[in-house]
């Protein structure tokens, strides 16, 4: 069975579900989901990235959203409605809420569960990309497996 740990910010859509499980094609597929709730520590960059794709109705709401204490209930929430999706596709699933410092994270579940791979699935991050300090890119020198970035499906 091939193992893929999927970093996800945002609850699965049913086309990101199509995109994973489809991948290795009939080959099944173990994920290990792991999901960062949204917080303070990256609100200045998601309104740059806003601001870059001419977003800027979003931008502004970046002031508004919750701060760290308030955003584990709806990672939660994402983390179960996305483990569902996956296991109603045909896939073992399994995932948890990143407390800690993402990378570390990775990295340790990655050598816990022998993953063959590591999917960021994410929506685009021009200034993070730009300066190259976006998952994908920092986990492809920290984990020692293959790491996928793809772009998340929205509604």
């Amino acid at each position: 069975m091939f193992t893929t740990v999927l970093m996800i910010e945002k609850p699965l859509v049913s086309d990101d579900v199509e995109l994973v499980t489809t991948l290795h094609g009939d080959e099944a597929v173990s994920f290990v989901v792991l999901i960062q709730p949204r917080g303070d520590q990256d609100r200045l960059l998601r309104a740059l990235d806003d601001v870059a794709l001419g977003e800027f109705d979003e931008a502004v709401r970046e002031g508004s959203e919750p701060d760290d204490r308030e955003t584990k209930q709806p990672a939660t929430r994402a983390l179960e409605h996305s483990l569902a999706m996956l296991r109603e596709a045909g896939a073992q699933a399994e995932g948890e809420v990143i407390e800690d410092h993402p990378l570390d994270v990775l990295t340790a579940v990655v050598e816990r569960t022998k993953a063959d791979e590591v999917i960021v699935l994410t929506a685009p991050h021009l200034v993070e990309e730009f300066f190259h300090r976006d998952w994908a890119t920092r986990a492809r020198h920290k984990v020692g497996v293959p790491v996928l970035k793809l772009f998340a499906h929205t509604d």
